[in-house]
């Protein structure tokens, strides 16, 4: 069973739809003491880093996400989702993230769209399990204006304006820049795989 954390913005229900479509099954809740019980976490992630992290307090989810992290649960973050396992972000700088990797994220610079929004390839730069069967240089759907730096854990890069982490795995933990649940073929096999871990 997938625990997905409802914190009041996130795309839930396109990553709800993935989940029907791959015949996973789900719960979804904004409980603590239900988070806390999980054995496999999805945080989506849409809209603004502070709002995000401030809905979160206040529905007392951090610290249960953080914990079934660090007790080994599977987790995986999608897109705010991920950048929130990071220290802070440039865009709510008062505002802290999980901390669970190093550096903040920041916003894309120079004469470019922001936000990057629109599909592009992915580059593993080391093995990832989230990418089994999936092929070379797989093209996924992004949108976003922030960006996470490069970190030990970063298993798959994209590049735009400067390449970034557009995947991270280390152990339990997993996250995605892109939205999967917007990929197609590749975002459903890439979903499957994190259910599988």
């Amino acid at each position: 069973m997938t625990t997905i954390v409802d914190y009041g913005a996130g795309n839930l229900r396109s990553v709800q739809n993935t989940l029907d479509a791959l015949n996973a099954p789900y719960i979804v809740t904004d409980q603590p003491e239900v988070v806390g019980q999980a054995k496999k976490l999805i945080l989506p992630g849409v809209g603004h880093f502070g709002q995000m992290m401030t809905a979160l307090d206040q529905l007392n989810l951090r610290a249960a996400i953080v914990h079934r992290v660090r007790s080994g649960v599977p987790f995986l973050g999608i897109c705010l989702g991920l950048q929130s396992l990071f220290e802070r972000s440039e865009e709510s700088p008062e505002k802290e993230g999980f901390g669970l990797f190093p550096g903040t994220i920041k916003r894309f610079e120079g004469d470019v769209r922001i936000p990057h929004m629109g599909w592009n390839s992915l580059s593993a730069v080391k093995p990832t399990r989230l990418l089994n069967g999936v092929g070379p240089e797989p093209y996924t759907y992004f949108a976003h204006s922030f960006y996470a730096p490069m970190v030990n854990a970063t298993a798959v890069t994209c590049t735009y304006t400067i390449p970034y982490t557009a995947m991270l795995e280390d152990r339990n933990i997993f996250g995605v820049q892109f939205h999967p649940e917007k990929s197609g073929p590749v975002g459903l096999r890439i979903m499957r795989n994190f259910l599988e871990v």
